[in-house]
């Protein structure tokens, strides 16, 4: 009688408490690693590598840098050998529903107490973009964060930014004060001129309407540049 053996890549080989999916029913999401959530969108591997190994080869060609995952376009994340559109679109898609994840209701409401503390709110947001986006942050009196509101969408180089909508979402939000927020998808975070005409152009507008403007973040990839901190405003 001819006996069969699943080969050693395969997950149906190992013992049930090392395999992905079981660990999670067993022990909880948080006890599984990077390589072994991206094995269970996978589903499957390759006739010759299982779904965990061809997740480790994925997040070993990011140096298992989740926020260098998400900014992957479809054509790059197709590249990896065993990577075809559906499960690049699932990587795609858990990514985006990740980033989206920041923008659902904020209950805590937590608390800016200087440009560390903004980064940390809306950073996730902007930082795996490949193009520009304006965000402002509101905040109440204590200057907690009630709302993040997305001002407009550009190119890789510029986005146009209106005050006149800024100011508009900053009053229906009932914000007390505000804060700029947008990234340079180069990772240069050296404000342009441009940058530096409209947010003094912002601090003049929110002194009018007695809604202050306290900081202007530029984001890119996981650090930023803060006009407070650097005395511009």
């Amino acid at each position: 009688m001819n006996t069969y053996f699943p080969p050693a890549s395969s997950i149906k080989a190992w013992a049930e408490e090392d395999r992905p999916r079981e660990k999670l029913l067993r022990k909880g999401k948080q006890h599984l690693t990077d390589v072994e959530l991206l094995a269970i969108l996978l589903r499957t591997g390759t006739a010759d590598t299982s779904a965990v190994e061809l997740a480790r080869q994925i997040l070993h060609t990011v140096n298992y840098d989740l926020n260098e995952l998400g900014s992957r376009p479809l054509p790059k994340l197709m590249s990896c050998k065993g990577i075809g559109e559906a499960k690049a679109l699932t990587i795609s898609a858990a990514m985006e529903l990740g980033r989206r994840r920041q923008l659902s209701v904020i209950r805590e409401k937590p608390q800016i107490r200087g440009s560390q503390d903004a980064f940390q709110a809306i950073g996730s947001l902007l930082s795996d973009l490949l193009h520009e986006e304006f965000w402002i942050l509101l905040l109440n009196r204590a200057n907690r964060v009630i709302g993040k509101e997305q001002i407009s969408s550009g190119g890789m180089t510029g986005t146009v930014v209106d005050a006149k909508i800024i100011f508009r979402k900053a009053i229906e939000g009932r914000a007390c004060a505000i804060i700029l927020c947008h990234n340079h998808p180069s990772g240069n975070l050296s404000p342009s001129q441009a940058d530096i005409d409209l947010t003094r152009k912002l601090v003049k507008a929110g002194e009018m309407v007695e809604l202050p403007v306290l900081d202007h973040l530029i984001i890119g990839g996981t650090s930023y540049w803060s006009f407070a901190d650097e005395g511009m405003l």
